[in-house]
């Protein structure tokens, strides 16, 4: 295989990104959804003549977020609908695809961070597509006469674009998998209940998925937030007339109230403004609900949590500092959780200080807790579905914790984990025993992605645990972190944020 491909708007020309991989990236699968496209769903990419350089990345989708290793967006930065391609240099046969949605609380990140480089992945016998979608309010914000959840559309089209032209690449387009983690792991999940997806995909791996949806009431409210912090109307009109930066500020303007206000509720906790927005046409329901009534049956599942999740967002300052009973008690009451809830995680966790039971609770309340029950109600409703949880935990060079957190994972799942980039996720250079636990890890993704069979036994009904547990070879199988499942069983899911 060369690094020449054509696709339906034309042809692309990639480079070697190792010996045995061409890389493609910054491929058009949309046109640039702004000026009279605008709010509006995606339209088809522009043909081009001549051989497109894909050699680098596309531009990122409208943020504020800077991340390591990662580009920033720029205020003009218009063609942000790219998907990127890895793909085995041997020649022969359609192989398994793996489609993968970034993460970021709907608001930022991109397909070009370095824990999404597709070279491992492609080692291990899959073509991986990497895309970037609209966030924040341009993907999810609440626009009068315009479609919701664009960024979901956006994913959509994405998919439609593996199908037509993935076969160039030696990819099958019968046999696609689509994965996320966190917020892409939400939409992966909200993909397999949609109609605009279905048979675009067969099978999802979800890591971290986070349990907030939102109502229209909801959403309309956080718009007319973010225009008013702007000081415009909350009409499509008003909206259009803000340059993109304008509605960024706004957004940014909003969180950092929530945050400095104790009193204003379950956002002040840790602010994200954008979640998917429910009952319009392009997502009915909730996912759970949808489930449980069987859609997306056909589709094989494999969910993934950490056992430390949230101690990650109170690394990065991006969530509130609990230090007294008082405020946990005003925490669990703003999310409406019972207090046998908090009374049953401190008799778990009966020496851990108040920011430890706050953590561990909120990482449970939005990740853990919906990741089990969205395997659980899988299965229950007759699909073939796999839960593992991701426990690798060690003690630093400097006797410091290294937790099982938010995206720990994600390094190790796609074979990335020596990048010195994400030393940060993972606590340091890997080990030997982290090595052998990422090879472990990217077998299991592309023999689910080829097979819909990671390695271990299904969860077999809606109450089995039958959950994979990622540890290193070197770590002492001690318990994991207390997560009483019996404690949820009142609490509603999916938490719906005023």
């Amino acid at each position: 295989m060369d690094d020449v491909f054509e696709t339906a708007s034309g042809t692309v020309r990639g480079f070697r990104a190792a010996d045995d991989v061409v890389a493609a990236l910054g491929i058009p699968y949309a046109a640039p959804p702004f000026g009279a496209r605008r709010f509006r769903e995606p339209f088809p990419a522009e043909p081009w003549r001549g051989a497109r350089d894909a050699t680098e990345f596309g531009p990122i989708a409208p943020q504020s977020a800077e991340l390591p290793g990662a580009p920033v967006w720029s205020p003009g930065d218009e063609d942000v609908l790219t998907v990127n391609v890895w793909t085995p240099a041997a020649e022969g046969g359609r192989l398994p695809v793996l489609v993968w949605l970034h993460g970021g609380a709907y608001t930022f990140g991109s397909s070009a961070q370095p824990d999404f480089d597709g070279t491992a992945l492609a080692r291990a016998g899959l073509v991986v597509v990497t895309l970037n979608y609209r966030l924040g309010f341009e993907g999810f914000g609440y626009v009068p006469g315009a479609p919701d959840n664009r960024g979901l559309l956006d994913q959509v089209a994405a998919l439609r674009w593996t199908r037509e032209n993935i076969a160039a690449f030696g990819g099958d387009p019968g046999n696609v998998t689509i994965a996320g983690q966190s917020s892409g792991a939400t939409s992966a999940a909200c993909l397999m209940v949609m109609d605009g997806a279905r048979g675009l995909f067969h099978r999802a791996v979800a890591h971290s998925p986070a349990g907030v949806f939102h109502t229209r009431d909801i959403a309309a409210s956080t718009t007319r937030e973010i225009a008013e912090a702007a000081g415009r109307p909350a009409t499509l009109a008003g909206l259009e007339a803000m340059p993109p930066e304008a509605l960024v500020a706004a957004a940014d303007r909003v969180v950092e109230a929530y945050r400095n206000d104790p009193g204003s509720g379950s956002r002040h906790y840790d602010p994200s403004l954008f979640a998917p927005v429910l009952g319009g046409d392009t997502l009915p329901a909730d996912p759970l609900a949808a489930l449980a009534a069987g859609a997306g049956r056909e589709v094989d599942l494999l969910v993934c949590h950490t056992t430390e999740e949230y101690w990650l967002l109170d690394a990065v300052g991006s969530c509130a500092k609990l230090t007294t009973d008082r405020q946990l008690a005003r925490f669990a009451a703003d999310f409406g959780l019972p207090e046998t809830l908090l009374d049953g995680y401190r008799a778990a966790l009966p020496h851990a200080p108040v920011p430890d039971v706050h953590l561990t609770v909120f990482g449970d309340l939005l990740f853990a807790e919906f990741a089990a029950r969205l395997a659980e109600t899988h299965a229950g409703a007759g699909g073939r579905t796999y839960l593992s949880r991701f426990d690798r935990r060690r003690a630093a060079a400097d006797g410091t914790p290294v937790r099982a957190w938010h995206c720990a994972d994600i390094p190790f799942a796609w074979g990335n984990h020596e990048d010195p980039r994400l030393s940060f996720l993972i606590g340091g250079a890997p080990t030997p025993a982290d090595r052998e636990l990422a090879r472990r890890m990217v077998r299991a993704w592309a023999d689910f992605a080829a097979t819909g069979d990671p390695g271990w036994a299904p969860v077999r009904d809606a109450t089995a645990d039958t959950a994979r547990i990622w540890r290193p070879g070197d770590q002492a199988p001690d318990a994991l972190p207390a997560a009483p499942r019996a404690l949820w069983a009142d609490v509603a899911m999916p938490v719906l944020r005023p």
